[in-house]
């Protein structure tokens, strides 16, 4: 998702240092998944650039699914509007990203916050 340009924020800032020793990206991603990185611990991989798309997106995703689902709550626009966007830009979202995505669609609907 971020290198189609559809999330290019993701609320925080995320650096991402090389080092040619480092982690490759995989693993680097899954030590973020694992909290190593917490504390100031500066995230070092030998595939920045990666590293840092794949944690944008990942976050991106989380913040920008509320807004959406927040927005075709209010009426602002419908799911079938962002689905488009989303497919035009040839991204195919995994069952688990929809499943979210109509979660949160449905509390916002009922009134419940999320």
């Amino acid at each position: 998702m971020n290198r189609s340009g559809l999330i290019t924020f993701c609320g925080v800032g995320i650096n991402v240092k090389f080092d040619v020793n480092g982690p490759s990206g995989r693993g680097c991603i899954d030590n973020y998944e694992n909290g190593f990185y917490r504390n100031g611990i500066p995230i070092v991989s030998r595939h920045p650039n990666i590293v840092k798309s794949v944690l944008v997106g990942k976050k991106g995703w989380g913040l920008w699914v509320k807004e959406w689902s927040d927005g075709i709550g209010d009426g602002l626009f419908t799911k079938e509007e962002i689905m488009h966007e989303i497919e035009s830009r040839g991204i195919e979202l995994p069952k688990s990203m929809m499943d979210d995505f109509d979660t949160l669609i449905e509390r916002r609907k009922c009134g419940g916050m999320v």
